[in-house]
């Protein structure tokens, strides 16, 4: 693959992430009810620090060096994430 074509191919994993998180937020509530996007923009930020909690921890499972700052930075970006959640919901 050439360079152009591996720019595009990953540019193009981005935007599908941010379409999927955008859906999964519930783009298409403040659509039918005619409120404001608030919401999703908070919920698309939420999923985003979650999938980077996540991506650290796959890379403790992948790496030698560093394996304790993985673990530390991913589980704290869960629990972030979840906080948020839990906050966004008013359970807290």
């Amino acid at each position: 693959m050439n360079k152009t074509s591996s720019k595009i191919l990953t540019g193009s994993k981005y935007i599908y992430l941010v379409a999927f998180f955008a859906l999964l937020s519930g783009l298409f509530y403040p659509l039918i009810k005619n409120t404001s996007f608030d919401g999703v923009i908070i919920g698309v930020l939420i999923l985003f620090v979650g999938l980077g909690g996540g991506v650290l921890l796959y890379r403790a499972a992948t790496s030698e060096n560093r394996r304790g700052i993985f673990l530390g930075g991913g589980f704290a970006l869960m629990a972030i994430s979840l906080y948020y959640i839990i906050q966004l919901t008013g359970r807290a």
